[in-house]
């Protein structure tokens, strides 16, 4: 069996994208198992689907290279659209999609038949313990200090219907994200496990991050940690609401505004596209 696959990069998480409509996929955790950098070699950070939907333009559904289902990625999500919109399964330039984080909409920036930005609407977050794998009596998990190995974190977390705990630091330049990473992913206060965002406020309007996926291990960025290190920053008046956040993808701009409604901007752009057999 042939599948056409479109590896993308949204100035963070590298994914293959791939048209679920017209193909007849089987076996999902093992075919995503497979397009991963770890048994392929395409250097994917998962595999996501673009699918039929009975309440939004398409519905995209995203896996580890573990195999296991996730939740929701900004950055796969801004990609999606334009997917969809390079593949001529839409005209549309404003595209809602649904995912099992909720349903969110995506605005197309197109210039001479080129997209040259798009910006997510995330949705708003959730603080709430029963959304954030948390063991905790108390109901949010903000500004706590968490022991991870030998060192003391101020740390917070939250959810996009996939959980984010924000680490500071003072500076990203020595850190082992090798070290903290995986271990704070595994925490016993994480019982379904939790991706990590690594954050410097450099100031107001400026942070750097590096990201520990769950499931994946580091990536060059991730739009939902982005946004996750914004909202918790501005939460412990650390920056506003319109930021900038720099991690080894590019920058991405987060804005959350007065409707609680988070906003990520930043272009995507087509890697390779190519066939894979089974």
């Amino acid at each position: 069996m042939k599948i056409k696959f479109t590896k993308m990069q949204a100035f963070g998480n590298d994914y293959v994208y791939i048209d679920a409509i017209s193909q007849q996929l089987d076996n999902l955790g093992e075919l995503s198992k497979k397009m991963s950098n770890r048994h392929f070699g395409i250097g994917s950070d998962g595999m996501v689907l673009i699918c039929p939907s009975e309440v939004c333009d398409f519905r995209m559904r995203i896996f580890n290279p573990d195999g296991t289902e996730a939740e929701m990625c900004g950055n796969a999500l801004r990609s999606t659209a334009m997917f969809a919109y390079y593949h001529h399964m839409t005209d549309k330039t404003t595209i809602t999609v649904e995912t099992l984080g909720g349903n969110q909409t995506v605005d197309l920036t197109v210039e001479n038949g080129e997209v040259v930005n798009i910006t997510a609407a995330i949705g708003k977050p959730e603080l709430r313990a029963a959304k954030v794998p948390v063991i905790t009596e108390e109901e949010t998990f903000i500004d706590r200090q968490l022991q991870v190995v030998d060192r003391v974190f101020r740390a917070s977390s939250l959810s996009w219907g996939n959980p984010h705990t924000v680490l500071y630091v003072d500076s990203l330049e020595d850190l082992d994200i090798e070290k903290y990473g995986p271990a704070a992913e595994h925490l016993e206060c994480f019982p379904r496990r939790t991706n990590v965002t690594f954050a410097q406020v450099v100031d107001d309007s400026h942070i750097r991050i590096r990201e520990w996926e769950r499931g994946t291990g580091e990536t060059i960025g991730c739009g939902t940690g982005c946004c996750s290190a914004v909202v918790i920053s501005n939460m412990l008046n650390l920056c506003g609401r319109s930021v900038d956040v720099e991690q080894p993808g590019g920058v991405l701009h987060v804005e959350w505004d007065d409707q609680d409604i988070v906003h990520m901007t930043g272009p995507s752009h087509v890697v390779f596209e190519g066939e894979f057999y089974l």
